[in-house]
């Protein structure tokens, strides 16, 4: 697998991953896809050097992304502080690609002037919170049933971490 930024010519693949989420009512707490016209301004405000989007390619095919946002709107007293958002292409969820964008994100964030993660998981998504927490990610927030997807009620969590922590701590050899 190949990590690398994402380009304009990408979005249309970023979109279609992203869109594909949506009926799982699991990763975003969007109701309905988004169009890629509403997305060209979400790109730009992702600078390569501090707040990059990656795309992980398998065979020269995009199979899944990451993003690290602005935290709280991009004030200022935040700057060191992003919210990742990892997405995989519905054939290849399961298969480690979030996991190597996110050792990759954890990785360089020295480099992106990175020193606090955070990342708004639904509770029900089992499988991102274990992700995330099987980094360290620590449960900063619980925000019960602000969400509701089809008629159901859902909680929101906010999981977090600091870069520092990250540093003492090994994940193995790069696969």
């Amino acid at each position: 697998m190949h990590i690398r930024n994402a380009t304009e010519a990408d979005l249309p693949i970023i979109v279609e991953i992203y869109n594909s989420t949506v009926p799982t009512r699991l990763s975003t707490a969007d109701t309905a896809p988004v169009s890629l016209e509403s997305r060209h301004a979400w790109f730009r405000d992702h600078e390569p050097h501090r707040r990059p989007i990656w795309v992980a390619e398998e065979n020269g095919e995009v199979v899944g992304w990451l993003s690290l946002s602005d935290f709280y709107d991009g004030r200022p007293a935040y700057h060191a502080t992003v919210e990742v958002g990892v997405y995989i292409e519905e054939g290849h969820r399961g298969k480690g690609i979030g996991r190597r964008l996110l050792e990759e994100a954890i990785r360089r964030a020295p480099e992106l002037g990175i020193e606090t993660f955070t990342a708004g998981i639904f509770a029900h998504n089992e499988a991102s919170v274990g992700l995330f927490e099987s980094f360290g990610f620590e449960r900063w927030a619980h925000f019960p049933e602000v969400a509701e997807l089809d008629g159901t009620k859902r909680d929101l969590l906010i999981l977090g971490s600091k870069v520092a922590a990250h540093v003492r701590r090994s994940y193995g050899p790069r696969r």
